[in-house]
């Protein structure tokens, strides 16, 4: 499977690869060094957790490489008149009588916390492609679904500066 990304997320991705790989892992391997130095490493909690920071940081290098490697990239630019990347859609929710605003990112850039909602997701899927005024299904689940109306829908562009998920 492939992770459908725009040129920009792929050149985030490189910068932050190459912050972890030439700044923070040297750092983070010298601290290594100096907590084994401090002694005992079955009572050393400066090791173990120096250990665990680099372990992740290398862990995150295979990560960005592996969709650096895997991602297949799109265009960002709107097509056609429907809901499409970086839209942000005010939508009616029917059966809790309020409006919610979105706007549909790719997958590397959703923050759901911050209206940042991936194309991929239930929601995304259901407006890709709809119209101000449209009445749609949004199906959470095999056994959850509900209505939205879109209210309005503003083709905003590609916004370089919504961040790449972290983990």
């Amino acid at each position: 499977m492939h992770d459908e990304l725009t040129q920009v997320d792929i050149n985030k991705m490189k910068e932050e690869l190459e912050h972890r790989r030439l700044v923070l892992r040297p750092q983070l391997i010298e601290e290594v060094k100096v907590a084994r130095s401090f002694g005992d490493l079955s009572e050393n909690f400066e090791y173990k957790a120096a250990k665990r920071e680099k372990n992740r940081n290398d862990s995150r290098i295979r990560y960005l490489e592996n969709m650096i490697k895997t991602a297949k990239v799109i265009d960002a630019a709107p097509s056609g008149e429907g809901i499409g990347l970086f839209d942000k859609v005010t939508f009616w929710i029917e059966e809790d009588e309020e409006e919610e605003t979105i706007q549909l990112v790719t997958t590397l850039r959703q923050d759901a916390l911050k209206g940042l909602i991936s194309k991929e997701s239930p929601v995304g899927k259901a407006l890709w492609g709809h119209k101000e005024g449209d009445r749609v299904l949004i199906e959470a689940s095999p056994t959850y679904s509900y209505y939205v109306q879109i209210r309005s829908v503003e083709h905003t562009g590609e916004d370089p500066d919504i961040p790449i998920s972290t983990f």
